[in-house]
């Protein structure tokens, strides 16, 4: 009895409270990260997600930034350029689309690849040291270790002996939740530098079960990156703007924060490209709050200089090997406008330019926007925090610090409705919230601490019956926050496979019936680059010209995959409507006469694969491989 009453005691008041306080909340995490990956992790989905994945990897095996996955807008815009510099009359000899070898990557920007490059190599060799010392040790690897390895025949990457997860897709969104975490952990710090505890403590815990945050950690793209970078910016500029009211360091240290804001806007801009309007806000905010004439200059040129030392490389890079300043991404705002309706623009080997274009851009503008007014932003984050910032736009808050960030958040903001309405493509409309193009989402952070803010002033005017009715008012509303993450931990559990259309074991299937330096083509090239490991073009825009000015004359396009991106697609408008030559035209022809049309190279198809896909091939290149395998 005396040892259970000193026990108590030490949890209550003694040194034991301290590492209970630390060890709780760990738990929590991660039982949550556990809970959350076993019950909702996906598999990549995305053509962002993948064409980046892909990218990182060739980068991490010393290939450069190319890519696998081509685009034919991209083979244009390169053949081009090269032709413009050599001349045109060797062209095929010369190779100038850079097809047969490895083709420059012109559609990401370059960060995100490059910090997943890294973590590809650590988990890599993590790998490569466990099966190294799987050959010492064995009994003891398979035991401890081997739930880790990316073997195909792990356990933990299979169901009912069956694919279930990608081990790859995990480690990716892996480290984005880590990303995530940190996200949460600088918020966390900012509110508390800015609001009391309670608000930072509550902040954090409305981020951390965000669903829709959790959904983009696992979903392979960079906005968790990108998230991190705003915030830091965020407080980089409260920073400034408290060093300006109340000095405290000497000029040359208020110009180095200056120069990390450019330097954060300009690692943000090469993580995505849109991101690089924010430096408009960021010089308004240093014009406006950054106090004497000479400590603007200062502060904005250090931002400026920064800024543009940091793109400046990366855009001459895009410009020497494309004629663009960012490749593939520079026609994001004429995409969707006019002519270029779905994918057509990226798939097109040579585009045809609209000359009177502003009419388009200006309708794609209003009708985006006002979709993004009406839905985007009242939805932001998927759950109720959104109507507390609004309505907290209205406090005075007393803090002259946080009026000023507030007016750098409602600034950028209005001004990256503008950016994602003009810049909003088919990718958008592929996968209407998990997108690259979802600019809104890097605001949820601030969104929610001003959100919580308001609540709590709310709060504070209540008459409550009792000193303990206040915690359980703060519980509440956390929890009914929280709501959507609790309903993606409830049954039922989601298949992680997206299909369709993405199945990688079909995909890796096909591919490795190809030689590594072949050539294929298919309705979802990213994911044959990714899973495949093979280079893909992406399906031309007909079956005829634009297909055969590839295959006779760039390089032989072995063999064409189709998934029910295309098999299933609309009727009327995608088969029938585009005429003759369309590739659902080549597919009800072949299905129904059973026969692929007469001039067309590839003709040979595997059993298996109709009526949700197709594949077709020079030779029967399956029974090659039976054969090699064959005793």
């Amino acid at each position: 009895m005396p040892y259970l009453q000193e026990l108590i005691h030490k949890l209550e008041v003694g040194p034991w409270l301290r590492y209970l306080r630390f060890s709780l909340p760990c738990l929590a995490l991660v039982m949550l990260v556990v809970g959350y990956n076993w019950r909702s992790f996906r598999n990549l989905a995305t053509q962002e997600a993948m064409d980046a994945a892909q990218v990182a990897r060739n980068i991490s095996e010393g290939k450069g930034f190319t890519t696998l996955f081509v685009r034919p807008l991209s083979i244009h815009l390169v053949k081009k350029r090269n032709e413009e510099k050599t001349g045109s009359a060797s062209a095929q000899q010369a190779d100038h689309a850079r097809l047969k070898t490895m083709h420059p990557d012109l559609a990401n920007p370059p960060v995100y690849p490059c910090v997943l490059a890294a973590w590809m190599k650590v988990y890599s060799a993590t790998l490569q040291g466990a099966e190294a010392v799987r050959q010492v040790m064995p009994g003891f690897i398979e035991r401890r270790v081997l739930p880790f390895t990316d073997s195909p025949d792990n356990k933990l990457w299979r169901k009912d002996d069956r694919f279930w997860w990608h081990p790859h897709d995990f480690f990716i969104g892996l480290f984005n939740q880590v990303l995530f975490f940190a996200v949460v952990v600088l918020t966390f710090l900012l509110t508390r530098k800015l609001f009391d505890p309670g608000v930072a403590w509550l902040s954090a815990a409305i981020l951390f079960g965000c669903e829709l945050l959790w959904r983009f950690s696992v979903s392979g793209l960079s906005t968790m990156l990108l998230l991190l970078i705003f915030t830091g910016l965020a407080w980089c500029l409260v920073l400034i703007e408290g060093e300006v009211r109340e000095p405290t360091w000497d000029a040359g240290r208020l110009s180095l924060l200056g120069a990390a804001a450019g330097l954060l806007v300009g690692l943000g801009m090469l993580t995505r490209y849109a991101f690089g309007w924010v430096i408009v806000p960021v010089v308004v905010f240093l014009i406006l709050f950054a106090g004497q004439r000479r400590s603007v200059i200062v502060l904005v040129a250090a931002a400026l200089g920064t800024f543009l030392v940091v793109a400046g490389p990366w855009i001459y890079r895009n410009y020497r090997v494309s004629g663009t300043p960012f490749g593939t991404a520079s026609f994001a705002v004429v995409e969707g406008a006019g002519l270029y309706a779905e994918h057509q623009l990226q798939r097109s080997l040579e585009p045809v330019y609209a000359r009177d274009i502003l009419r388009p851009v200006i309708v794609k503008l209003l009708n985006n926007s006002r979709q993004i007014l009406q839905n985007d932003l009242p939805r932001l984050g998927g759950n109720w925090i959104t109507p507390f910032f609004l309505v907290g736009l209205l406090i005075g808050f007393r803090s002259l610090a946080i009026r000023r960030l507030r007016y750098f958040v409602v600034g950028t903001m209005f001004l990256l409705v503008l950016v994602q309405a003009l810049g909003r493509t088919q990718l958008s409309d592929d996968s209407p919230e998990l997108n690259s193009e979802n600019l809104l989402v890097l605001f949820l952070p601030l969104v929610t601490v001003f959100g919580v803010s308001l609540f709590f002033l709310l709060l504070d005017q209540m008459a409550l019956l009792f000193k303990g009715l206040r915690f359980i008012v703060i519980s509440a509303f956390g929890l009914v926050m929280c709501l959507p993450m609790i309903y993606a931990l409830l049954p039922p559990r989601p298949r992680p496979l997206a299909y369709p259309p993405y199945h990688p074991p079909v995909i890796q299937q096909t591919a490795a019936w190809m030689g590594e330096s072949e050539l294929m083509m298919s309705d979802i090239p990213w994911a044959v680059a990714w899973y495949g490991k093979r280079q893909c073009i992406w399906l031309t825009l007909n079956t005829q010209s634009e297909f055969f000015k590839v295959n006779d004359y760039l390089k032989p396009i072995r063999a064409l995959y189709l998934t029910p991106q295309t098999m299933d697609s609309r009727f009327l408008s995608q088969w029938v409507r585009p005429g003759e030559h369309s590739w659902g035209s080549f597919i009800l022809a072949s299905m129904i006469s059973k026969e692929i049309p007469a001039n067309f190279p590839l003709r040979k198809a595997p059993t298996g694969f109709l009526p949700e896909q197709l594949f077709l091939t020079d030779w029967e290149r399956w029974k090659k491989r039976a054969d090699d395998s064959s005793p």
